[in-house]
């Protein structure tokens, strides 16, 4: 059976990248990590999606960025709350800034991790759910950014330079939230198994108002399925 590493962080993308590489027929190995993001909360979705999907292993990696800081979630900088206007139709629209819930590098940092993995395994599938038509103007999610970091890939390893390459699958970059979620859904995955939120409640509920939750909200929404998720106040838009 052909293996992939899956870059999962317990969001609706990686879910659903997890999902694709798994009807396509991969064995699938299991990559998050704790970095010291705000809170735990994504790491047990994870774990939870890496069972559902009964994968041949699960590593967690600790690494420390927030000695670096720089980012709402690895910082005490406070975490944008209901920052995407409405359009006329009620729909949030993404703002051009980079905002503070960038953390600088990350999915370098995490591909490379992952890339170290797979050339020790010898796995020639990395999936990462990087999207660049709904998402919050991350700048390590667009096309360009995936394709600089293949060609580095290729130079930078062995098995790229012994011609047996390494490829990073985005199977998600170019579809919309509620395209993913239809993915997801059609492939018989359970999204109340995922977590989206920046900052949750300490029961683990959704903030309803960060970024990721808007963006899940209206995926949601325009795609026709019931939200599973569960909201610090009552009332889901």
């Amino acid at each position: 059976m052909k293996k992939a590493i899956i870059l999962l962080s317990g969001g609706i993308d990686s879910a659903t990248c997890a999902a694709i590489a798994k009807h396509e027929g991969y064995k699938l190995h299991a990559m998050s990590f704790l970095y010291g993001q705000r809170h735990s909360v994504e790491l047990k979705a994870a774990k939870k999606v890496a069972a559902f999907f009964n994968v041949a292993e699960h590593k967690i990696v600790r690494i420390d960025l927030r000695a670096f800081g720089g980012s709402s979630l690895t910082s005490s900088l406070p975490v944008p709350k209901n920052r995407l206007p409405a359009d006329r139709h009620g729909n949030q629209k993404r703002r051009k800034e980079i905002p503070s819930t960038y953390v600088p590098a990350r999915n370098t940092i995490f591909l490379s991790y992952a890339l170290a993995w797979a050339e020790v395994l010898g796995i020639k599938d990395i999936f990462i759910g990087v999207n660049a038509v709904d998402y919050s103007g991350y700048p390590d999610c667009r096309p360009g950014y995936i394709k600089a970091f293949q060609t580095m890939a290729d130079l930078a390893t062995k098995s790229g330079v012994e011609g047996s390459k390494i490829m990073i699958r985005t199977p998600l970059i170019k579809l919309t939230k509620a395209e993913i979620i239809k993915k997801g859904r059609a492939l018989g995955f359970d999204y109340g198994l995922t977590h989206s939120c920046y900052e949750p409640t300490a029961e683990g509920r959704a903030c309803g108002e960060c970024d990721s939750c808007l963006i899940r909200k209206r995926g949601f929404r325009e795609a026709g399925v019931k939200d599973p998720t569960r909201y610090k106040k009552q009332r889901i838009s």
